[in-house]
């Protein structure tokens, strides 16, 4: 990620320095532009973010969100105008340490009002399950500095997700008093909805306590501790990172010994890796969804955060070996 930390701090010197034809301008991939409505304008960082502040703004907000559909949110640069956008947004709701360039871009910025997901959410560490194997002890360290152990996936447990949006209605009556009431209802709506989500995966994964769910990265640690999974990575946080021999071993071995049926790839990360290894080990694959950006055709169907996480809810249910 060191390339787009540098990019991010060469934007972010361009914006301080006052270039003339960042005004006006909008931002790449949004759903509207900052400034430009009578509105609230709040300005997400990915997708998730984004959805919990329309759920709880409603028509009193235009929310903007820096990640283009089906773009990796991991590996985002921003444009100037985006980066200035950071700073005349009325409310700014991003995940720290989760994207380098828009932590760049808060930090020069300084928006006056922010919501910071990782503190709603209680962000905790997921064992990074034997995926060092293989590697030397400078590869280990450097993937450890890099990276580190903390999971920022907190929005696939809906109770996670709830929190976050609570803290966003909060902010949002400081930035527009007026209409404090409509943004306590929003939040109490939306935290509704997630509770029934929350439940129906509890109902629908009860069977499957103890399952062992196997992934082509690590990205799905708070829907295991949620729902009682033991998730198992091919890979680790970092998607880009390529399995060890050793590591593809030690998922064959632990395939066989557990009866495992099925790998899961994902959206948004080649699936070759996940595919190969399924094929060589005479077992299924399916997909699960991380929900960190929707695709424009999911949108365009329609989709949402819910309908995404019950999908992922049906492919768990018909690939977990369950009793």
């Amino acid at each position: 990620m060191t390339s787009t930390r540098a990019v991010g701090a060469a934007l972010t010197s361009l914006v301080l320095a006052g270039t003339a034809t960042l005004a006006g301008c909008s931002a790449q991939g949004t759903t509207g532009t900052a400034g430009e409505s009578d509105g609230v304008t709040v300005l997400a960082s990915f997708y998730p973010l984004q959805y919990v502040a329309q759920q709880i703004g409603g028509d009193l907000v235009t929310v903007d969100n820096l990640t283009p559909p089906a773009a990796e949110p991991h590996d985002l640069e921003l444009s100037p105008a985006q980066v200035r956008e950071v700073g005349t947004a009325d409310l700014v709701v991003y995940l720290s340490g989760f994207q380098n360039a828009v932590d760049e871009a808060v930090e020069a910025r300084a928006p006056e009002h922010v919501v910071d997901a990782a503190d709603a959410a209680e962000l905790v560490e997921h064992a990074e399950e034997e995926g060092h194997e293989g590697e030397t002890e400078e590869e280990h360290a450097e993937h450890a500095d890099e990276h580190g152990a903390t999971d920022p996936h907190f929005w696939l447990d809906p109770s996670r997700l709830a929190a976050v949006g609570q803290a966003v209605a909060d902010e949002l009556a400081a930035t527009d008093p007026e209409h404090a009431d409509e943004y306590a209802a929003g939040a109490l709506r939306l935290g509704q909805r997630l509770d029934e989500l929350d439940q129906e995966m509890a109902d629908g994964l009860a069977a499957c306590q103890g399952a062992t769910l196997v992934t082509s990265h690590t990205a799905f640690g708070y829907l295991a501790d949620r729902y009682a999974l033991e998730q198992v990575g091919i890979t680790e946080l970092d998607p880009e990172v390529e399995p060890s021999p050793a590591r593809l071993r030690e998922i064959g071995d632990l395939v066989e010994e557990r009866g495992v049926k099925t790998l899961y790839s994902e959206t948004l990360v080649s699936p070759k890796v996940t595919e190969t290894l399924a094929s060589d080990l005479g077992v299924d694959t399916a997909v699960l969804d991380p929900l960190e950006g929707l695709s424009e055709e999911a949108t365009a169907a329609g989709d949402d955060y819910v309908s995404v996480m019950q999908a992922n809810l049906a492919a768990l249910e018909e690939g977990l070996v369950c009793e």
